[in-house]
């Protein structure tokens, strides 16, 4: 039995997700078109989904004929909802080739993948360290690795690039790895809040939804609904190592502001970024207003000189008085830190430490960066 007949669809649009949420919202749109040829439509991945041949192909009259009638209501999709952009079509046996062709925007002739991979770059296979390895050894095509005996792949790479050998072989359709398993429930969310016409559910504090929460979700709705995504905004924890970086604010019905991530509405440890490591982050507690604009700050030892942070990320000398935007000198009554942190080491490297400061006026964070001090944020 041959492998299963697949049309892709492929939109390089929406393959990431952003923050606002708006690619899934794009990509159940494809979904919903493509559901009009067929209704057995899988979502792969975010930006690309495929639907069996064999149905819509008998029912068009043919499978090239189900490819331009696809992409001709993906072009009509495109121009009524931009956010879409643009949407590849293509045909071939099995899903890894089905996605090469629909970038390529092909209809491969049954019986033809082989063919059609072999002249493929092995990078297509998405094993880097393969890849890599094989274009050392010479081996830059699917053609070329397919032609290798399968028993020595085995045995020299290991069970994943046996597996990816067949496929660039033509003898499997897919590889593991192609597939987003929570994809399904995501846009579930999405089809469900617009299938609620503004009742989404908002999860409570316990992981319920009280009908204060109903009712505010339905008046969010309708602010949406009369004046776009972007009217309403919830406040949403990412990574980072300041406190504006670590706080962002997103549309009302972006993913994770309208559904709990765990039980009980709790989010699950370690599956977000905020979770993550981040080396020079700070201790908790968190401030409790950071400033849009930080001010500047003189920070000087007990000898009027001013205070730097060395090299090394400590500081020269013990701080013992602060002056904000040029206004009277207070004395620091405690201090803790530095947290040194070094970013964007791949481009332009910025270097900057921070330093909690107590005064007679507050609590105060303070960055170092370029030799100067600013007030970042407060701790009221």
């Amino acid at each position: 039995m041959g492998m299963e007949r697949l049309i892709a669809l492929w939109c390089p649009g929406l393959l990431r997700e952003g923050e606002r949420g708006d690619e899934a919202r794009a990509f159940l749109q494809v979904l919903v078109a493509a559901e009009r040829f067929c209704p057995w439509v899988d979502p792969v991945s975010l930006g690309i989904c495929t639907i069996p041949s064999r149905g819509p192909s008998r029912f068009f009259g043919g499978e090239r004929a189900v490819v331009e009638k696809l992409a001709a209501a993906m072009g009509d999709l495109a121009v009524r909802h931009p956010a879409v952009g643009q949407v590849r079509v293509g045909a071939a046996d099995g899903l890894f080739a089905a996605l090469l062709a629909a970038r390529s925007g092909l209809a491969v002739p049954r019986g033809e993948t082989a063919a059609f991979l072999a002249p493929c770059s092995v990078a297509v296979l998405r094993r880097t360290e393969l890849a890599v390895t094989l274009q050392r050894l010479g081996v830059h095509t699917l053609g070329q690795f397919a032609a290798l005996p399968a028993r020595d792949v085995l045995a020299r790479f290991g069970a994943d690039a046996g597996a990816c050998h067949r496929v660039a072989g033509g003898d499997e359709g897919e590889l593991v790895g192609l597939r987003d398993s929570g994809l399904r429930r995501r846009l579930e969310t999405v089809r469900t809040d617009r299938a609620d016409a503004g009742h989404p559910r908002q999860p409570g504090f316990f992981g319920g939804a009280s009908a204060a929460d109903a009712r505010a979700a339905e008046a969010f709705a309708r602010v949406q609904e009369r004046l776009g995504a972007g009217a309403v905004v919830v406040g949403r924890l990412q990574g980072g190592r300041s406190p504006e970086e670590r706080a962002s604010l997103v549309p009302w019905g972006a993913r994770g502001t309208t559904a709990p991530s765990g039980p009980s509405g709790r989010s699950r440890p370690g599956s977000s970024p905020a979770a993550a490591p981040w080396p020079g982050r700070l201790p908790v507690p968190s401030p409790t207003r950071v400033l849009g604009t930080p001010v500047e700050l003189a920070v000087t030892d007990d000898t009027g000189r001013a205070v730097q942070v060395t090299a090394r990320g400590l500081l020269d000398a013990d701080p013992a008085a602060a002056s904000i935007g040029g206004g009277p000198w207070q004395e620091v009554r405690g201090w803790a830190g530095p947290w040194p942190s070094t970013e964007r080491w791949w481009s332009s490297r910025r270097r900057r430490a921070r330093l909690q400061i107590l005064t007679a006026a507050g609590a105060l964070l303070v960055v170092a960066e370029r030799g100067g001090w600013w007030v970042e944020a407060l701790y009221e």
